[in-house]
């Protein structure tokens, strides 16, 4: 859209917008008036940003914007991450507003998605998951086409804090009787995380060239998952990257009581700790063997993630600064530790208020 600005006979400056011509062939133009050619031009400027939205990319659909979002970004995201946007895409976004056009999208249909989405039975997080997406894929909808961002405003569900269940210091105390009963290398991976608060893609990534007995010191540089593939040939497939922030690669002090345990199933530095061969146990595998233990045992069934949750409960029970504890876990914040992994039993909350005392003036 070209333009001009002159001086008019009537003392002001006008900015003149030329807008093409009309089905008659007529040419269309629009005119800005100001005291000051600047207030002019000024006034040219802030109509063709508004043109430049009305004019916007209107044909655009959401399943055309999901697959070149998910594209686009692919190359700055992991893979990891990558394939869970695509998941989410594939399986809750395209299928619900795919054929819609960008433009005509509506918050009440959002909201509507999000109402029939908890009758299903996902949890609040995992919608609000979905939604963090798609504000993400209209932003660049709205600065690459001039989209107008129908999800900007758009309220997420209310996320309830769920309880994780945890092993008891009892049961705890059982869980570590088998281990030294059958020393085995999953017995081995249990200690590890709750003497150490690994995650099980993290345990399962380890490998001997990550553990100095020596210096006493467990390197956390990877972890390993399985992601859904884009290729049609294989669904899934196993991976194995940096961990998922940067505060989660880390070196973690090895306490001396797992010493021993690690000089009797230590390896080449290039074997896994979990298989003993250079072909990693994948997380789900870990979990299984983890559910078989503690049926064995007469425990309740608890994910292996609780394991994390107790090692950071018993280190606050002993005191450890949260600072501290913070780092070992990888966790970006204090915050994250304090409000996600520390559990305050009853018999903690009693031995606390039994600190204080009645003293007479």
């Amino acid at each position: 859209m070209s333009h001009s600005i002159y001086f008019r006979k009537d003392g002001r400056w006008e900015a003149r917008l030329s807008l093409g011509t009309d089905s008659n062939g007529k040419r269309k133009t629009r005119s800005f008036y100001g005291k000051s050619r600047e207030e002019a031009e000024y006034k040219l400027l802030v109509s063709q940003q508004n043109l430049a939205d009305e004019y916007a990319v209107t044909e655009m659909t959401v399943r055309e914007l999901a697959a070149e979002f998910l594209q686009t970004s692919a190359v700055r995201l992991k893979e990891s991450t990558s394939a869970n946007y695509r998941m989410k895409a594939e399986k809750h976004i395209i299928p619900a507003f795919g054929d819609i056009q960008c433009c005509m999208l509506k918050s009440r249909m959002i909201y509507q998605f999000v109402e029939q989405k908890l009758k299903s039975g996902l949890s609040a997080r995992y919608i609000a998951d979905i939604l963090v997406l798609m504000k993400s894929m209209f932003r660049y909808a709205s600065r690459e086409y001039h989209i107008r961002n129908v999800m900007d405003g758009i309220i997420l569900p209310k996320c309830q804090k769920s309880e994780t269940a945890v092993l008891s210091p009892e049961q705890q105390e059982t869980l570590k009787q088998y281990i030294v009963s059958n020393p085995s290398q999953t017995t081995l991976g249990v200690a590890l995380s709750l003497y150490t608060g690994v995650r099980i893609g993290e345990l399962c990534a380890l490998q001997w060239a990550d553990i100095d007995l020596e210096k006493r010191v467990l390197t956390v540089r990877k972890t390993l998952q399985r992601i859904q593939c884009v290729s049609e040939k294989k669904r899934t497939k196993l991976v194995i990257t940096e961990p998922k922030s940067r505060s989660s690669c880390r070196e973690i002090p090895i306490p001396e009581c797992l010493c021993s345990m690690l000089a009797t199933f230590q390896n080449q530095r290039d074997i896994y700790l979990l298989s003993g061969k250079t072909k990693p146990v994948e997380p789900r595998t870990m979990q299984y063997r983890f559910s078989k233990i503690l049926e064995n045992t007469n425990l309740p069934s608890v994910h292996y993630h609780a394991l994390r949750h107790a090692f950071a409960t018993n280190c606050v029970a002993l005191g450890f600064d949260v600072k501290t504890l913070s780092e070992i876990l990888g966790h970006s914040s204090i915050e994250l530790t304090l409000n996600r992994y520390v559990h305050s039993s009853m018999e903690r909350k009693q031995s606390c208020m039994n600190l204080l005392s009645w003293s007479a003036a």
